[in-house]
């Protein structure tokens, strides 16, 4: 989950929320490689008939309500923050759901700590997006990362993005095919066309600002031979000629609020230079 910094309440000790909360936290989530639908079934209850992933789950508000919502579907919340980690499972414990893992860790570790074809789906809400080129290699919404899903994800399983940044869901949309993905579904604007899918704290306060969630699903299709990345990494890139027609009104998609302002200057310069000449 991208830049989250969570406001801490006095006298918080993460230390002692870890230890609190840790009946819904999974330290060693590599031991449970191949076993987590059975693994993590209530003592007396069959196991689960699916588990997903949230990658990056921030504070859990989105994975407690899709468990909720599918009690028969186990959902590992992943977060590479302790913090998160912390407050995510504040969430699962006080909620009561019996059907949510918390787990430190990211995407680069996933096939440690799955087996292939246990995932029937991989949520990315909100990822980070990290426009710079230069930060390309630590998205998880990339050519890169859909392969190594590939090595986790059940057959017809699914990744699943949603995001505030238009330009990485147009990048994203560069790299569904070069990881030989089908994509099944866009939209850009999730939250109009699907009012009713469970969100977080996080999306909640962007729609506040103004923001507009673009969101897709994608499976994989065959597997290319040898993928390639070809498409521009620089998120800048992306972005629109008009920059006042970026998606939401007066939004500058996250960790690019800068790079717009640069970009919107230069272009009043040059229009107020072309004005004198």
């Amino acid at each position: 989950m991208h830049g989250m910094h969570a406001r801490l309440p006095k006298n918080f000790v993460l230390e002692e929320r870890l230890e609190r909360y840790s009946r819904a936290i999974e330290l060693e989530p590599a031991r449970w490689r191949g076993r987590w639908a059975e693994a993590c079934a209530p003592i007396g209850a069959p196991s689960f008939r699916e588990v997903r992933l949230d990658l990056g789950c921030g504070k859990g508000a989105f994975a407690v309500e899709a468990a909720r919502r599918e009690p028969d579907v186990l959902f590992v919340a992943m977060d590479s923050e302790p913090i998160c980690v912390a407050y995510a499972a504040q969430h699962v414990c006080e909620s009561g759901v019996p059907n949510v893992v918390v787990v430190p860790g990211n995407g680069m570790r996933i096939c440690e700590f799955f087996s292939p074809g246990e995932l029937s789906r991989i949520y990315l809400n909100f990822p980070t997006p990290f426009p710079r080129k230069r930060e390309a290699h630590r998205r998880m919404a990339s050519m890169e990362r859909l392969m190594d899903f590939r090595d986790v994800l059940t057959d017809g399983g699914e990744v699943r993005l949603r995001t505030d940044s238009q330009p990485l869901f147009d990048f994203m949309l560069t790299q569904v095919p070069l990881a030989g993905y089908e994509l099944r579904w866009k939209s850009r604007d999730a939250r109009a066309d699907l009012p009713d899918e469970p969100s977080s704290e996080y999306e909640e306060r962007l729609a506040a600002q103004g923001a507009r969630v673009f969101a897709l699903t994608a499976t994989p299709g065959p597997a290319p031979e040898n993928p390639v990345q070809t498409a521009e990494l620089s998120l800048a890139a992306y972005l629109p000629q008009d920059l006042e027609a970026l998606e939401g009104i007066g939004y500058a998609p996250h960790g690019m609020q800068a790079t717009v302002t640069n970009l919107r200057n230069r272009a009043l310069k040059a229009a107020a230079g072309a004005t004198r000449g």
